[in-house]
C-alpha cells in the first residue's frame, strides 16, 4: 500500500468510526501527521501532534523517566507505548494515537541501526489499550527512503487498529 492510500485509509476510517487521532513522533519528525493532513476535511479527525525528538523533549513533554531513556533507551518498546499513551493523556479530545520511536540512522550503532517502534493507543471506559509493534529497515536503504517507509508502517498499523475498533 502507498503512503497516500495508507492515508486516505486512515482518514475515511477514522470518519467512519468518528474517532479523533494525536500523534508523538521522534525518528519521523512530524512526517505521519503532515501526511494525513494532506487530505482535504481531516482536521475533523486530526488532533495535532508532538515531534519529540530527543530525549530531553520526550521527558519534557511526555512524561517519560530519564530512567527508562537510559536503559532500555529511547528506541524501545516501553518508550513507544509510553509515548502513545502520554500524547493521548494530555489531548482529551483525541480517542486514539500513535507514537513512533526508532533508530534510522546515519552512524546508528549496528544493533539499533534500523531499529523501530510504532505503538498505537486506543482510549477505553477504563485504561487505554495499547498495541506495540517493532519493525527493522533495510539496511542498504537511505535514511530518507527509511523514513517514508516507517510512515507508511506507522498509518497502516495506526489503520488495522482502526478497523479492528469498528468491528
Amino acid at each position: 500500500m502507498s503512503i497516500s492510500s495508507a492515508a486516505g485509509r486512515v482518514g475515511r476510517l477514522l470518519e467512519s468510526a468518528g474517532r479523533k487521532v494525536v500523534f508523538a513522533e521522534s525518528c519521523t519528525g512530524g512526517l505521519v501527521s503532515g501526511t494525513l493532513t494532506k487530505i482535504p476535511g481531516i482536521s475533523n479527525y486530526h488532533c495535532g501532534g508532538l515531534i519529540v525528538y530527543r530525549n530531553q523533549t520526550k521527558t519534557a513533554y511526555l512524561g517519560i523517566p530519564k530512567k527508562l531513556l537510559e536503559d532500555p533507551g529511547p528506541v524501545s518498546r516501553e518508550v513507544a507505548e509510553l509515548m502513545a499513551m502520554g500524547v493521548l493523556d494530555k489531548t482529551p479530545e483525541a480517542d486514539i494515537a500513535a507514537a513512533v520511536t526508532g533508530h534510522l540512522g546515519p552512524n546508528a550503532p549496528p544493533k539499533l541501526d534500523g531499529l523501530v517502534f510504532v505503538a498505537v493507543a486506543i482510549r477505553s471506559d477504563r485504561h487505554p489499550r495499547v498495541n506495540v509493534r517493532q519493525l527493522r529497515c533495510k539496511k542498504q536503504d537511505s535514511r530518507v527512503v527509511r523514513q517514508r517507509w516507517v510512515v507508511e508502517q506507522v498509518l497502516e498499523f495506526l489503520g488495522e487498529e482502526l478497523a479492528a475498533g469498528a468491528r
